[in-house]
């Protein structure tokens, strides 16, 4: 039974190379014509007159056994010795020997292939929530543009961007793994973290990897796109910005709060949310991105340190808001302490609304409706309490409600986004919209 199909289909494992979207058989049978002409062409020129020579062999032949069960012998006998003779060919030149590996070499071409007609899927955020997000939506599509916020300066990322002048590359290194193909050795490499070692301690590999490829290739850009070659990741994973971005938030008070790290540890409700420099310049290639985009995904992730930073470069938050492409806000499931305590799905909403501009930036909200029968005890001691779900505030700001059951099952009450949950049930609201779309243009 061959894996890609999860059905219960048997099917002989060669057969695989002839399953529809593999883009195979139509170069067989230019091969396949290909050759003939040219044989018959070199027959001509040799005087040898081969299509009369073979039309009174077989018109012999054919007096003895009827005509049409030669035809089909011979056409059954040639394409198997073709096709054996071809799939070998090409083996051999990939150097693939192992039964495992080829059954492998067909699932990742047919997925590519599949995959390669998915929608174009912009998913704008940072931090682990996007890389969980990108782990589920890779299997739907490979159009994927990922862009990343770049206000981080914590841990080994915040200590690059000072000590090498780069921009933090901590987020866009998770996202890059959690488009990797497959979860291979060099992934593994790409996420290790050292644990000692005078100034290798606290850095990740992907990071170091990162910061030197940006010196070697002279931007963040370019460095993403020769590791994103290296990790084989679908789709692509892109800056917000290159300017160097830090954040910065007002707190209801006046305080003033400097710095990502910093803004979650300061007491007090955060008013504004506002970048140093102000106006950062948005990276090209995500303005075309969200442009181009069927589908546009904020979130999940740190309210104000993952999801808003992108839609404080103003540019962005205007191409988001003007799409015709479908969006959706994926609500955290938690309350982050310094950040988001206390909130309800609707003040999420409202911040979101109020720091780009416009209550067009979402048309829908994914929240989950399931938490384990009790939720573990480190939650209660931080002070995160499960999102409230207030439905008639969320309504009131012409906002729809998508509510699935979101997280990961558990024993010990942890509580964490699923990602085959969360792309299935966006997917699952992407496709029933469009269809209500389509009734509703027929009409």
């Amino acid at each position: 039974m061959f894996k890609i199909f999860n059905k219960n289909v048997k099917i002989p494992k060669d057969a695989t190379w002839l399953i529809p979207g593999m883009q195979v058989k139509r170069w067989l049978l230019a091969i396949f014509g290909g050759v003939l002409l040219a044989g018959l062409g070199a027959l001509i020129l040799l005087d040898l007159r081969p299509v009369l020579s073979i039309m009174e062999w077989i018109k012999t032949f054919a007096r003895a056994v009827p005509s049409e069960f030669i035809a089909w012998i011979f056409v059954i006998i040639g394409a198997l010795i073709f096709f054996i003779g071809w799939k070998n060919a090409n083996y051999s030149i990939l150097d693939v020997h192992e039964s495992r590996d080829k059954d492998a070499l067909i699932d990742i071409l047919y997925r590519r292939r599949k995959l390669n007609y998915g929608p174009k899927i912009v998913a704008i955020g940072g931090g682990t929530g996007l890389s969980t997000l990108l782990r589920g939506i890779k299997h739907i599509t490979n159009n994927i543009t990922a862009i990343v916020t770049v206000g981080d300066d914590g841990g080994s990322s915040g200590r690059l961007r000072e000590e090498m002048g780069v921009l933090p590359p901590g987020d866009i290194r998770n996202c890059i793994a959690a488009l990797a193909d497959e979860e291979d050795l060099v992934t593994k490499l790409f996420q290790y973290r050292f644990k000692t070692g005078e100034g290798l301690e606290g850095h990740s590999f992907g990071n170091l990897f990162l910061t030197a490829l940006c010196s070697i290739t002279g931007d963040m850009v370019n460095a993403v796109k020769e590791s994103s070659k290296v990790l084989s990741i679908r789709g692509r994973v892109l800056p917000s910005t290159l300017d160097d971005m830090r954040l910065a938030a007002e707190l209801e008070d006046g305080t003033i709060v400097k710095g990502e790290s910093n803004i979650p540890e300061t007491p007090g409700k955060i008013k504004r949310l506002f970048t140093i420099p102000e106006n950062c310049k948005p990276l090209d290639e995500a303005i075309a991105a969200i442009k181009s985009a069927d589908l546009i995904i904020l979130g999940p992730g740190s309210l104000y340190t993952s999801v808003i930073p992108n839609l404080l470069i103003k540019e962005i938050a205007k191409e988001v808001s003007q799409s015709k492409a479908n969006k959706i806000y994926v609500c955290n499931i938690m309350t982050q302490p310094g950040e988001t305590d206390n909130y309800t799905a609707s003040e999420h909403l409202k911040a979101i609304i109020d720091h780009a501009g416009s209550s067009n930036i979402v048309e829908a909200i994914l929240v989950n409706d399931s938490l384990p029968e009790k939720l573990a005890e480190k939650y209660i001691a931080a002070n995160s309490f499960p999102v409230k779900i207030d439905e008639d505030a969320i309504k009131e700001l012409g906002v729809s409600i998508v509510s699935r059951k979101l997280i990961e099952d558990n024993k010990e009450g942890f509580v964490r986004h699923s990602s085959n949950r969360l792309s299935r049930a966006i997917y699952y609201w992407y496709r029933k919209s469009n269809q209500q779309s389509k009734r509703k243009a027929d009409k």
